[in-house]
């Protein structure tokens, strides 16, 4: 394989101790590979182009990986449709105990999955092997799933008839996923696809290959036969745009930016997809008087920083009541500068943006704001550790008009900025494109209900940041999406409903 594992390698910055030590203690070197996988088989470019791969930490050049051309991704295509009868043919319980096979390999390879990750994707060590066990949380869930009954029997409106409902699956799945959670995204859909019985087409984000391509020498391990499960790498538009056309992809999952996700919804208009999109988002927080200050505080954090604030869930806008707002900008402050910052490896709490185009947005929101009014708390510039790292950073008293609270700003600035009623804070909350999720913190519960049921919001977290697993429906309103992703519902994204009324004279 191409990518470099051991030795010490040519880097724009210095690399410390730990980061230099990850390259060496990828303990099962099979997991790194440099070439798309089809059809059970681990396959270079025809015209053998590459792209590369770095490490946005360092600089560190990781690797080249080959770069399909667009016949060869109709190819994968093929293959998947080829091996749908007989995927789709096996029994429930056939398919579950390949991919609880599939769950336990990735438990297995947790450490050298999350030091891959961080390698090519630059979030803290801890961040990393908690994306393991969320990824490998999917498929345990769906090997489960794929066991349940699904057919629904219903009374019948006709003398002399049977009446039944069957879930089928769709066909060839196309999946689309993104550098942020470059394990999780791909599990999520892919379990999913694969319990209902589909077969599976992917392409990851060429900024995280890597990821991708370990589950994918993981999933042959388990047992998926040859063509039900493929990876193909490349130019994303190279890659999508034949699936888009392709009448034989009956479902595309995209998880990205929603100017992408409406442009993949005019491409397979013509072939009429099932479409599962998660798209942006532009979270916002509320916290009224009366809520529990520490609390309020540490999940805000939370909710803003994780992932260096790369993330669709990340608080965008922090709306505080007037009459907590400086108490709450002042200990938000506090611990914002406490944040630690540093290379993925050395498990601090902020790492790089992934590239200089995330770096630039932060500069631009940031200035747009101070030059409307804001007043700069703490940060506020690139830091010194290298071209891809930005200081945390807050922002108060932020104006209505400020970019940042149209934009999602996707990484480490937070704009926080005062209400005065329920009301008011509400409309401000829902005067948004997005609608995926919605933090809120207070301690009455007619409140809770209220407020919950009047943010336009897929979801709404309350008193709390961690929301997600794999038993809950995952998704957005608005354009922050179509349909749903973990939880029964996000397998049946993956299926057609047939029904059958049958005589019994």
């Amino acid at each position: 394989e191409i990518i470099p594992v051991t030795g010490v390698q040519t880097c724009a910055l210095p690399i410390s101790a730990t980061a230099l030590s990850a390259r060496r203690e990828i303990t099962d070197k099979a997991l790194v590979r440099s070439f798309s996988y089809i059809n059970g088989k681990w396959c270079a470019a025809e015209s053998n182009e590459t792209f590369s791969v770095t490490d946005p930490g360092t600089g560190a050049f990781l690797g080249e990986v080959a770069a399909l051309s667009a016949a060869e991704s109709v190819r994968a295509v093929d293959v998947a449709q080829a091996a749908f009868a007989s995927w789709s043919g096996l029994l429930p319980q056939e398919r579950s105990v390949i991919l609880r096979r599939w769950f336990d390999l990735l438990i297995e390879h947790k450490e050298d999955l999350a030091r891959i990750m961080v390698l090519e994707q630059g979030k803290p060590l801890s961040e990393a092997r908690g994306e393991i066990s969320y990824a490998a949380s999917f498929i345990e869930f769906y090997a489960e799933e794929a066991k349940r009954p699904n057919i629904e029997g219903v009374t019948s409106h006709l003398h002399r008839a049977e009446v039944e409902v069957w879930l089928e699956p769709v066909g060839v799945a196309a999946l689309i996923t993104p550098w942020n959670f470059p394990c999780a995204m791909l599990t999520r859909k892919a379990a999913a696809a694969l319990a209902v019985g589909c077969t599976v087409v992917a392409h990851p984000s060429g900024e995280t290959p890597y990821s991708a391509l370990a589950l994918a020498e993981l999933a042959e391990r388990a047992g998926i036969p040859a063509g039900v499960f493929n990876v193909v790498t490349g130019r994303a538009a190279t890659i999508v745009e034949p699936w888009t056309k392709d009448t034989r992809v009956r479902v595309l999952s995209f998880t990205g930016s929603t100017e992408i996700g409406r442009l993949l919804y005019r491409q397979s208009a013509d072939t009429v997809k099932k479409l599962v999109m998660e798209l942006g988002g532009h979270a916002p927080v509320i916290v009224f008087k009366g809520a529990d200050m520490e609390t309020a505080v540490n999940e805000t954090i939370k909710a803003k920083f994780a992932t260096s604030g790369q993330d669709c869930l990340g608080a965008n806008r922090i709306f505080v009541e007037r009459t907590v707002y400086g108490e709450f900008c002042e200990k938000f402050t506090a611990a914002t500068k406490a944040l630690t910052i540093g290379v993925g490896m050395d498990d601090c709490d902020i790492g790089p943006l992934m590239n200089e185009k995330a770096v630039q947005k932060q500069e631009e929101h940031v200035a747009d704001a101070l030059a409307k009014g804001a007043k700069l708390a703490c940060g506020g510039a690139r830091h010194d550790l290298g071209p891809l790292f930005y200081q945390p950073t807050v922002l108060v008293d932020v104006p209505d008009d400020a970019l940042i609270l149209r934009d999602e700003t996707f990484g480490p600035v937070a704009a926080i900025l005062p209400f005065d009623t329920e009301g008011e804070v509400v409309a401000r909350a829902n005067d948004t494109e997005y609608g995926l999720v919605a933090y809120l913190h207070t301690n009455d519960p007619r409140r809770i209900y209220r407020v919950s049921r009047a943010l336009q919001f897929g979801m709404v977290a309350v008193n709390r940041t961690q929301v997600t697993g794999a038993p809950i429906p995952f998704g957005g309103t608005k354009q922050s999406g179509l349909g749903r992703e973990g939880a029964r519902l996000g397998m049946e994204e993956f299926t057609e409903i047939k029904y059958v009324c049958r005589d019994w004279a």
